[in-house]
């Protein structure tokens, strides 16, 4: 396998990483209930990085979470990160 279709499958999870929190941004406004199987399957996907980074954010403003936001800051960094690496490797 060469770099680029491994730089471009994890920019590709990353871009699926993206919609499922924005996903869940969605499903924090609507609340439905959790025991749908879709819907525990975004939550329970996209939990281990929002909790992450509601641990390192100071706390809630408003009763607005941000972590999200930074998460997305966060796969932006990475995907950028890795295609810094794959044209300098080129």
């Amino acid at each position: 396998m060469n770099l680029t279709f491994i730089i471009s499958v994890i920019s590709l999870a990353i871009d699926i990483y993206f919609w499922l929190i924005v996903a869940r941004i969605i499903l924090s406004f609507i609340r439905p209930r959790t025991y749908h199987p879709i819907i525990r399957f975004i939550y329970e996907i996209t939990e281990p990085l929002l909790s992450l980074c509601r641990r390192l954010l100071p706390g809630t403003v408003m009763n607005i979470d941000f972590s999200p936001l930074l998460a997305v800051i966060f796969l932006e960094v990475v995907r950028a990160l890795l295609i810094s690496l794959a044209r300098s490797l080129m």
